[in-house]
């Protein structure tokens, strides 16, 4: 569309991983093992901690929010990568770039949120165990998560509303696979300083900000956990936040990774998006399945049981 001199673009163009056809080929069989083993892992994870009154506990209610997360997270990200490796005609509308921007800034406020309040449920766990179960209440985690959601959701809204704003005239292409706000504020031609404001104000709050509560958290539980003179003791508390920590480390690791470098289009920069978008939410359920006792307890005790028949 063009109003005077000035043209105003209303798709992208997703150029997407590889052109070459049998690269494709392999990376959409790839992929979509991935995105399956994905789904297969969370939605088991939910469905295990549902089932299993062991795991009734803030813990495990916490993970299966974030189980669920890296569910929706992943098929925000995945079928349209599929699609784009199959299609001819990779382009993406202004409303449905702009809603996969929302939902992923969204997903990623809202996994960072969680994160905390795990890290503070393990924190209350072992630095205050006396109080535990008063302090970490169904209702006061309802509210934790409530407001983990909000967060995100609020994020999500509020970036994008002001990434809308700006005026695109071209060029529209997108050197990934799909929508991230760094690449489509570039190809802004308006002054995005709204914008620029807006995403650092969320990487400092949401991304440093919870990044400083979960090491402080964390510092005080290997202070507690040296300062028991049980070596078993000890052994507990390491394998019980072992799998967290690990997460936390994948999610911000690769996140920092990701976003920290100046987007330049590379190779490096579209392994690091992919790993980021479409490895992590696989690895998350893994992790947690391998290297906890309880959850790998509570899917034998599932598996074990012999199913009723009615007639």
């Amino acid at each position: 569309m063009e109003v005077g001199n000035i043209t105003t673009i209303t798709a992208f163009v997703l150029l997407g991983v590889s052109n070459n056809p049998q690269v494709q080929v392999v990376l959409f069989v790839l992929f979509l093992v991935i995105y399956l083993l994905t789904l297969t892992g969370n939605l088991l994870m939910l469905l295990v901690i549902r089932a299993d009154s062991h795991l009734h506990i803030p813990m495990y209610f916490f993970l299966s929010h974030l189980s669920f997360l890296d569910a929706f997270y992943s098929s925000i990200i995945v079928p349209k990568l599929l699609e784009n490796l199959l299609s001819k005609w990779k382009t993406v509308s202004f409303l449905q770039c702009f809603t996969q921007i929302s939902l992923v800034i969204f997903s990623g406020a809202t996994e960072a949120c969680l994160l905390s309040v795990m890290a503070y449920d393990r924190f209350q766990a072992v630095c205050h165990p006396l109080l535990y179960v008063v302090t970490m209440e169904r209702k006061f985690c309802t509210s934790l998560v409530g407001a983990s959601w909000a967060i995100g959701m609020g994020t999500g809204l509020v970036n994008t509303f002001l990434l809308a704003q700006q005026h695109f005239c071209g060029p529209n292409l997108i050197h990934g696979f799909s929508c991230e706000l760094p690449h489509v504020l570039l190809l802004a031609c308006s002054y995005p300083y709204v914008s620029i404001a807006s995403i650092l104000t969320t990487m400092v709050i949401l991304g440093l900000g919870t990044l400083v509560l979960l090491l402080g958290f964390y510092t005080r539980i290997i202070m507690t956990a040296l300062g028991i003179n049980s070596a078993t003791g000890r052994s507990k508390i390491f394998s019980t936040c072992s799998s967290h920590f690990l997460v936390v480390t994948i999610f911000y690791g690769s996140g920092l990774f990701r976003y920290m470098i100046p987007t330049s289009d590379s190779v490096l920069e579209q392994v690091l998006s992919l790993q980021y978008s479409v490895v992590s939410p696989l690895l998350n359920p893994f992790v947690y399945s391998l290297k906890n006792q309880e959850v790998k307890a509570a899917l034998r005790r599932m598996l074990a049981r012999k199913p009723r028949l009615t007639f």
